[in-house]
């Protein structure tokens, strides 16, 4: 084998790095994606792509970016050359004048929305007539300053350019930013439909753009989160195309597994791993893929989210090529707080019927994937689970009587989901105790003592139930047993509905290669029966919830899972809000 050496410097990891030009110029590490803009060529002009959150959607515009902007010729070869479009390269590249606005950067708020707006573009504006002004009448930029607000300067511009002979390649990043971000406030939906209807500002914006696509707005390509404000543009844009479900550009931002693996053996050239590449996906593949953009591409390729390998690559290298303690990138709790705004638009949460409840307990949802829909319509169910598919938080995990079946895609997403649970069970007062929860979880794992555990929370349920004078059903209990089961850090609860096979309602699958002491691990049945259940018909359940955990246990290949624990197989069984049963269950 190949003598490994610090002589031989590693490519740098572009954790974060959404400049193209600078993780060609900085020696990164950079995943080939460059084979779709044939893609995006050969697709309509005025392009739409919506995908979750740091997944690579900036990095994919700024190498479009770089790819078509006519000041940028000269270096060519040296951005593209060893990539596959350097190898087989379109007529049009380094063909436009590029204009690139990021409403990231915006201050969403309505009440300055317009000025704000206004001071972006036009400093995107300038900038633009400062880096074509070889190419640009002489005086446009002066007057461009004549000119008031972004509707007029952008009206100029293309107009300028038009009469030039020049053709503009326009890349809005984060086009839903005021969306997302004013939809948080169901109370301002009213300012919203102002700003989006009509003779609305942002409207009347991307009017201007279809406008000037008669002109020399010759391609555009927008980004996004969410569909909301796409639908609700619609006719103020409606020649542009939503490819966000399309099978082509399933694999266009994401990593492949293919692609995972190529990464993970160039890094352990240059660096002494301590686990095989076959280990490492192993580890990975439960926390960062299973996401799946496109109803056909189901069963074939699933993507993994690139910024959370990219994360786990960088800390796995600064610890010593050991597995680190968290598998969570810490960043991703602000998109979670952001999340969290929009999906209360769920607003039947404090019933059973919640569809978030529902996917915790059932482990789906089903519905119809909608590819836009109006802003007042976020909370109808279909659209509802459309937007959490959007975002990342639900997959296509397969399809039901003809509709696709949508699943929490890995553990990163899980634990997001169940926060938000707990969030809102803290918000109606069913709290947890955190730090007495992690005595007990500590003393799971390497005593074996689960009853106490399992007995705060039921005691917990049956306080909060009592409280609110309510009857709770099956999802509430399972929902909060799995929400508290999933803040555990020596286990990766995993639910029935995650193995074809059949788990047991929740396998506690020991993090053993971080917790390498850890001594027990477990399987859990847990039933649930109306509080007007019989004796008969709860000792029915006992046994029926003992016979199936053994089986669980026979039917998953523990060796690959439990490592050096021991396996208890354990038993919960409820009747209505009030556990009955809690007992391990031997393997005689």
């Amino acid at each position: 084998m190949e003598e490994k050496t610090s002589k031989q410097k590693a490519k740098r990891i572009p954790y974060g790095m959404m400049n193209f030009v600078a993780i060609r110029e900085d020696d990164c590490y950079y995943v080939d994606k460059t084979r779709f803009i044939e893609k995006v060529e050969e697709a309509n002009k005025f392009f739409f792509f919506i995908r979750p959150r740091r997944f690579g959607k900036s990095l994919t515009m700024s190498m479009l970016h770089h790819y078509y902007d006519i000041n940028q010729k000269d270096q060519f070869e040296q951005l593209y050359g060893d990539l596959y479009i350097g190898k087989h390269p379109t007529p049009n590249h380094n063909k436009y004048l590029v204009l690139y606005l990021n409403f990231a950067v915006i201050n969403a708020d309505l009440g300055n929305y317009h000025n704000k707006m206004d001071a972006h573009c036009n400093t995107r504006f300038n900038s633009f007539c400062e880096s074509y002004a070889a190419l640009l009448p002489s005086g446009t930029r002066e007057t461009l300053k004549t000119k008031n607000g972004c509707v007029e300067q952008l009206e100029y511009l293309y107009d300028v350019c038009d009469r030039a002979g020049l053709k503009i390649y326009l890349f809005i990043d984060e086009y839903d930013h005021f969306t997302n971000h004013i939809l948080s406030d169901a109370a301002r939906l009213d300012e919203y439909r102002g700003e989006t209807h009509g003779t609305g500002y942002l409207r009347t914006f991307f009017d201007t753009i279809k406008a000037g696509t008669y002109s020399s707005l010759e391609r555009v390509f927008i980004t996004g989160v969410s569909p909301v404000t796409l639908d609700d543009l619609t006719s103020g844009f409606n020649i542009g195309t939503n490819y966000s479900l399309d099978y082509s550009f399933n694999e266009m931002v994401g990593f492949t597994e293919t692609e995972v693996r190529e990464m993970l053996s160039y890094y352990s050239q240059h660096h002494e791993f301590h686990h095989s590449i076959d280990e490492l996906i192993e580890i990975m593949k439960p926390y960062y893929d299973n996401y799946c953009f496109a109803k056909k591409a189901y069963g074939e390729t699933t993507m993994y989210n690139s910024n959370m390998v990219l994360s786990f690559l960088y800390k796995y290298i600064d610890n010593g090529c050991w597995i680190p303690d968290r598998m969570i990138d810490e960043n991703i709790r602000v998109d979670y707080n952001k999340l969290r705004m929009l999906i209360r638009k769920d607003k039947e949460f404090r019933h059973d019927a919640s569809i978030i409840q529902t996917l915790v307990s059932q482990g789906y949802v089903t519905g119809e994937l909608k590819e836009g829909f109006p802003a007042e319509n976020i909370a109808k169910d279909d659209n509802f689970v459309s937007l959490l598919y959007y975002f990342g938080l639900v997959t296509i995990g397969g399809f039901h009587r003809g509709k696709p079946k949508f699943t929490i895609p890995n553990e990163v997403v899980r634990e997001q989901i169940y926060t938000y649970l707990l969030d809102n069970y803290h918000d109606n007062h069913l709290e947890a105790d955190s730090y007495r929860l992690g005595q007990l979880e500590e003393n799971m794992a390497y005593d074996g003592d689960f009853k106490p555990f399992f007995q705060y929370i039921a005691d917990s349920i049956y306080t909060y139930a009592s409280q609110r004078d309510r009857q709770k059903g099956e999802a509430f209990v399972h929902g909060y047993t799995l929400a508290l089961t999933s803040q555990c850090s020596y286990y990766r609860p995993v639910s029935e509905l995650d193995n074809q096979n059949g788990y047991a309602d929740i396998f506690l699958c020991p993090r053993y290669e971080v917790f390498t002491d850890m001594e027990h691990s477990y399987i859990i049945e847990l039933k649930y029966l109306k509080s007007q259940a019989t004796e008969a018909e709860v000792a029915a359940a006992v046994n029926q919830a003992q016979a199936q955990v053994c089986r669980y246990a026979e039917t998953l290949n523990v060796n690959d899972h439990i490592g050096h624990t021991t396996l208890h197989k354990v038993i919960v069984v409820y009747k209505g809000v009030v556990m009955v049963a809690c007992e391990e269950v031997g393997n005689g």
